[in-house]
C-alpha cells in the first residue's frame, strides 16, 4: 500500500508511533551506552574532549538503532490500521 493510499488513521498512528519509538529508542541507548562504557552517553558530538572514535561509535549506534525503531514502528503502525480498519466479513 503506498503512502498516499493510507488513511489519515494510519499516517497519524506512524507518526505518533515513530515518535514514541525514537524517544524509547533514545532512552535505551543511553542505558545501554552507561553501561557498556561506564560513561554517561554524550550529548555533544562536537566536544573537543570527546574522542572521534567514540563520537562517530555512538553516531553510527543511535542512528542505526533510530532507523530501526522507525522502521518496526511504521510496520506496526500499518499493521493496526489494516486489522482494525478492515472491513469485517
Amino acid at each position: 500500500m503506498a503512502d498516499d493510499e493510507q488513511p489519515l488513521a494510519v499516517k497519524v498512528g506512524t507518526v505518533v508511533l515513530t515518535v514514541a519509538a525514537g524517544w524509547i529508542a533514545q532512552k535505551l541507548v543511553g542505558v545501554i551506552w552507561e553501561k557498556a562504557t561506564g560513561s554517561s552517553a554524550p550529548t555533544d558530538l562536537d566536544d573537543d574532549e570527546l574522542s572521534v572514535a567514540r563520537a562517530v561509535t555512538f553516531a553510527a549506534v543511535s542512528g542505526g538503532v533510530a532507523v530501526l525503531a522507525k522502521r518496526l514502528a511504521r510496520q506496526g503502525a500499518v499493521r493496526a490500521g489494516a486489522r482494525y480498519l478492515s472491513p469485517k466479513g
